[in-house]
């Protein structure tokens, strides 16, 4: 199936109409999509796939962070009706890149670094509406998890209004070493926690800096938390005990953009 390239997708979200799914399915389709180093969002496998084809299809995804879901035959057959071989991968509308690939360049333009961590982040929703935060915000980029994140996909780029065919992402397979990383390339790295006592506008900016926000309902890992500089709350004079998470990001982001520009 031929890709829509970003120009076709970006007026494509821009309407009301989804664009069709892109998926390839059968077992040596998908192989082959791997070895040719597609971006796929994640993969369908049929829970009880045993035969010899799919061990190559495992020992293929192994060398790769995309994530696998063991499903039901009938919900493959739901996708589509065509012989699917019992796998069905989803191309991602995003090209991912790779966060040491980007570090460099930042500096060499001599710009200021800016990231964004999202720590377990679900819901499409709330990560469309980050993503188009930290587009208008001119971060550098977004950086998710392989495992645990929302998927990247019609709604989140309908969401984001676009801005996620433009703004660089990075799918990392572990984020505690992606962590150390950018902590050792001179990146700050701040938490937005109910945890902290620190007021969000104490905190200084200005440095090279990473943005890390979790999920409204477990806030940024504990093992996340330990490898920030600093931990800064938000304050709530409400009696409603958190604010949403793309509300957050938009706070956190606007007070980077604010003190940058004084």
């Amino acid at each position: 199936m031929a890709l829509y390239s970003k120009q076709n997708n970006m007026a494509y979200y821009k309407t009301k109409q989804r664009p069709e799914k892109e998926m390839i399915f059968g077992i040596r389709a998908v192989i082959e999509a791997i070895q040719a180093g597609k971006d796929i969002d994640k993969i369908f496998i049929r829970r009880d796939m045993t035969n010899e084809l799919s061990r190559e299809l495992f020992t293929v995804i192994r060398e790769t962070v995309i994530p696998v879901q063991k499903v039901p035959v009938e919900k493959l057959n739901r996708l589509t009706m065509k012989n699917h071989q019992g796998v069905i991968a989803f191309i991602s509308p995003v090209t991912y890149q790779r966060i040491e690939d980007i570090i460099p360049g930042i500096y060499e333009s001599g710009r200021n670094p800016f990231f964004v961590v999202l720590d377990g982040i679900t819901d499409v929703r709330n990560f469309g509406a980050i993503a188009r935060t930290c587009e208008c915000a001119g971060i550098d980029a977004i950086i998710i998890p392989a495992k645990g994140g929302a998927p990247i996909n019609a709604d989140a780029v309908k969401t984001s209004a676009g801005a996620l065919l433009s703004i660089p992402v990075c799918r990392e397979e572990n984020l505690v070493e992606t962590l150390k990383f950018l902590s050792a390339s001179g990146i700050k790295l701040v938490a937005a926690t109910e945890k902290a006592t620190e007021n969000y506008t104490k905190t200084n900016f200005t440095d090279p800096v990473a943005i890390v926000m979790g999920s409204e309902e477990d806030g940024v890992a504990p093992e996340h938390l330990q490898l920030c500089d600093e931990m800064v709350r938000i304050p709530l004079l409400g009696n409603i005990g958190s604010l949403n998470v793309s509300v957050a990001a938009g706070v956190m982001l606007y007070e980077v953009i604010r003190q940058r520009e004084n």
